[in-house]
């Protein structure tokens, strides 16, 4: 299934699966995504599914009732539910009947090769969603195979999408953009910014409490409220040019006044050097709070794509760009100076980051970083600037 972004492509593999659960004996179907939150998205629809229209199929025995990752049926038939991770390896141990794979786009060709061996017993299916993410990947190149039915679901062709929002968001977004995100087009000109190689030499971190006497630095993206989520990377400073992040807190729907109790909590735990925050949007009212109160007052920096001092009198300036915050910790990366967290969210925000090439008038513009989840790294740049903190001598007043 090759579709646009809310074409309704997780609800109807939820009926699909829900429906061969209830009405056929001993399935065992696995249901996986990259990460626990969007593998789960697909399994709790299939039980609401389950819930609504066979209910008498549900296993309702103490030993048997819907968990987190499992739904056991009456006749048999079971439904597992699983974040791949980087590789799918720790899915090795089932043999299904059924897999079914969401968001399968940004999936490295390890997980697709560690999981279809489950099926080769029992004749079993295999069905893969997503909206494209470029001309690559395993996902792209089963859209070529003729062993795969194909369906194409165009946003613009969905009654579920009203038509004046989406001619908003044409006008907001690039062509490629757009062609990608609503059109569900495989695209040359997209590329992933952080490709799997470097995505597994440099996410390789374990979580760490805070230890007293180490230099940790803090990462903060402000999300809007009831929308975009809000994220705090914490990135230690091991020695001169060796970072490693030591914890990714993600909120939703939370008011800025929350937001700045969370930092100044945080604050006092792990003793920042520095606090980087995007002071765009509702991010320069947790800013400016975080100025006036003494605690954070010397820590806080702003990080956007204004020109920024670099002496204090003010007569230097430099424009600092969120292509030079992305570049930078590609390069901590590619020299092993910094480590990330081997965490599902983090390598799939990662993941998500693209960029292209905006073309005007027949020739390339400008160059643009871009991506549909990239709320953790946002927060990661800005934590791991403090590598430049040196170079660039930001002065708060």
């Amino acid at each position: 299934m090759i579709c646009g972004r809310q074409s309704g492509k997780t609800t109807a593999a939820s009926i699909k699966f829900g429906t061969i659960a209830a009405k056929k004996k001993n399935r065992c179907i696995l249901m996986i995504a990259e990460t626990e939150k969007q593998a789960y998205n697909l399994f709790f629809k299939t039980l609401m599914f389950l819930e609504a229209v066979y209910p008498k199929s549900i296993n309702r025995r103490a030993k048997f009732k819907p968990t987190k990752h499992e739904i056991n049926l009456t006749n048999g038939s079971k439904i597992m539910c699983y974040a791949a991770g980087l590789s799918g390896s720790g899915l090795r141990t089932y043999t299904l009947t059924n897999l079914v794979i969401d968001e399968a786009a940004p999936m490295s060709r390890e997980i697709f090769v560690s999981t279809m061996p489950m099926l080769s017993v029992t004749g079993g299916s295999m069905d893969i969603m997503s909206t494209p993410r470029g001309k690559q990947g395993f996902f792209y190149d089963c859209s070529k195979r003729d062993d795969f039915k194909k369906f194409y679901i165009s946003a613009e062709d969905c009654p579920r999408h009203d038509k004046n929002f989406l001619e908003e968001q044409k006008k907001m977004m690039t062509k490629l953009e757009y062609a990608q995100e609503y059109l569900a087009l495989f695209l040359d000109d997209l590329k992933r910014f952080f490709d799997d190689d470097w995505i597994k030499r440099t996410c390789t971190m374990e979580r760490t409490p805070a230890i007293p006497g180490k230099k940790y630095f803090l990462g903060v993206d402000v999300g809007h409220m009831g929308e975009d989520a809000s994220t705090f990377e914490i990135i230690e400073k091991v020695e001169k040019d060796n970072f490693k992040q030591v914890e990714s807190i993600v909120t939703n729907k939370k008011k800025l006044t929350e937001t700045i109790e969370l930092i100044k909590e945080l604050n006092r735990d792990w003793k920042f050097k520095k606090i980087y925050i995007d002071d765009g949007g509702l991010g320069v009212g947790v800013f400016d709070h975080l100025l006036d109160f003494p605690e954070t007052r010397r820590k806080v920096v702003a990080i956007n794509n204004a020109r920024r001092s670099l002496d204090i009198d003010g007569r230097r300036k430099h424009k600092l760009m969120k292509e030079d915050l992305y570049t930078n910790l590609l390069r901590l990366g590619e020299r092993g100076e910094i480590k990330l967290l081997d965490d599902d969210e983090v390598i799939a925000s990662l993941k998500s980051v693209q960029q292209e090439w905006v073309v005007k008038e027949g020739e390339y513009s400008r160059w643009r970083i871009w991506g549909n989840n990239t709320h953790i790294v946002e927060g990661i740049i800005r934590g791991a600037w403090s590598s430049k903190d040196k170079t660039l001598n930001i002065w708060v007043r």
